[in-house]
């Protein structure tokens, strides 16, 4: 989940100009289970996913993150690869991040190689934006590798740090308490949201500039116990204004129109999340005005969701059942 700096965080945008954001990890999970198949079946690898693929070559494979991954690997043994998520594809929340840096981080397990947070999330960067060939940021794999509430700042030469931000527990429960999740029902395809986004990128210096600075600035805001939360919604707004302009995809008269309708009932400020055009809409609101909100945008799904520190994991590892 970005609140600030998302645009500065595309490498055509921070190879020049250097970018920055300020970022969450959710209790939101991408599952996935490996194993070397054994060699008994007229298919040689086994993909479950939405589709079922059996097929003989990587090639084959439908899915485009998995035939970028294993063709990167180099896998040559058969593998069966099952992935569930607690997220629908394409809604704005990193779910194509994590499942890169999930599966990145299953193959190395395999072959009994320890793999850095850094190394994911540079390896998944470089998949998706090289291998694949997207026009995606390199936030979400930061966050996925990771995990945690995070200043991620992108350097000229292509390198990033991540440094978390340290909050009094009554602070950041006060900022989560603030936060509602909603799912419009609109799915797009970030790539071509980036795009437009990223061909308009020297027109709308200004504005990712200030979206930039607006890192710094809640970080100043939540970090200061006397400033009123309220100021992080203002600040959500600002920026949203901001995102909106830098491409007429990011947006859509339906968002604007739910967007509007939660600024009636009670929102401060909120955005779309990800690239835009559709996904989640995460509305910031304070606690008592929430259920009008809630009832305002009823026909919405709305999800409960707490801020989580873990990153990518290995949850089970038995390497005598992979041979």
């Amino acid at each position: 989940m970005s609140f600030f700096g998302g645009g500065t965080d595309y490498p055509a945008w921070y190879a020049e100009h250097g970018g920055a954001v300020l970022a969450t990890s959710i209790n939101k999970y991408c599952y996935i289970t490996c194993r070397y198949l054994p060699p008994f079946f007229e298919h040689k690898h086994r993909i479950v996913h939405s589709l079922i693929e059996n097929v003989q070559h990587i090639d084959e494979i439908k899915h485009p993150a998995v035939r970028a991954i294993l063709g990167w690997a180099g896998c040559e043994r058969g593998l069966e690869i099952h992935h569930d998520g607690d997220l629908p594809a394409r809604s704005g929340l990193g779910s194509s991040s994590s499942f890169t840096v999930g599966l990145v981080h299953a193959l190395a397990t395999m072959e009994g190689r320890y793999s850095s947070k850094r190394d994911l999330a540079a390896n998944a960067i470089h998949i998706e934006q090289n291998v694949i060939g997207e026009n995606v940021g390199s936030q979400d794999q930061v966050s996925a590798a990771y995990g945690g509430f995070n200043r991620i700042d992108f350097h000229r030469n292509g390198n990033f740090n991540t440094a978390p931000v340290v909050l009094r527990p009554e602070r950041l429960q006060e900022f989560q308490s603030h936060l509602m999740l909603c799912f419009t029902g609109f799915s797009r395809i970030a790539s071509e949201v980036a795009k437009s986004q990223i061909e308009n990128l020297r027109q709308r210096e200004s504005q990712l500039n200030r979206m930039r600075e607006m890192v710094e600035e809640a970080i100043i805001i939540l970090q200061d116990s006397r400033a009123p939360i309220t100021e992080i919604g203002k600040l959500l707004h600002e920026s949203w204004l901001c995102k909106r302009s830098l491409s007429d995809k990011v947006s859509t008269s339906e968002i604007d129109f739910l967007y509007q309708e939660a600024i009636d009932a009670g929102a401060i400020g909120g955005k779309i999340m990800g690239a835009g055009g559709g996904g989640f809409l995460m509305l910031f609101v304070k606690p008592e005005l929430q259920d009008q909100v809630r009832e305002r945008l009823k026909h919405l799904i709305h999800v409960p969701f707490k801020f989580e520190d873990s990153g990518s994991r290995v949850v089970m590892y038995q390497p005598n059942g992979l041979e």
